[in-house]
């Protein structure tokens, strides 16, 4: 499972030209669910997010987590996070999960990370979305939950 994490001051997420989803002060987060990803994979992302150390504190230092600040996240479901452009100029996404086993897995992150102490809005699975970001930093990070599957 592949999250890319952006530090944010405000987001928002409408689908299908209907509000979808908001956070304040917290995390941005785009959700891709890859072939071989199971439940362990969205738990153990959930719980490296919920304690990812990416806001500062009173010494300028990023040493804070989303819920040390009362922060909330924006989770969005992206399937092209699997795409393959080792092959000429066409992403393929093959690697990505069918929807049948990816929207329960995108589901179990947002639970595990809401039940971390995160507040969670969501988008919509499979809609046309469109997303409003105001970028904090900006800082941006890149998670594989492969690096801690063992």
């Amino acid at each position: 499972m592949i999250a890319v994490i952006q530090r944010a001051a405000s987001a928002s997420v409408v689908a299908d030209g209907v509000p979808a989803g908001k956070c304040g002060k917290g995390l941005f987060i785009l959700c891709g669910v890859v072939d071989g990803d199971g439940e362990k994979d969205a738990d153990i992302l959930a719980a490296k997010v919920a304690k990812l150390r990416i806001f500062t504190d009173a010494n300028d230092k990023m040493n804070l987590s989303v819920t040390d600040i009362g922060g909330s996240a924006l989770v969005v479901s992206n399937f092209t996070l699997g795409a393959d452009v080792s092959h000429g100029n066409r992403p393929s996404f093959t690697g990505a999960a069918a929807p049948a086993i990816a929207e329960p897995l995108y589901e179990r992150f947002c639970e595990q990370l809401q039940a971390a102490g995160v507040p969670v809005e969501k988008g919509v699975f499979g809609a046309d979305m469109q997303i409003d970001l105001v970028a904090d930093g900006p800082v941006t990070i890149l998670m594989d939950s492969k690096i801690w599957k063992k």
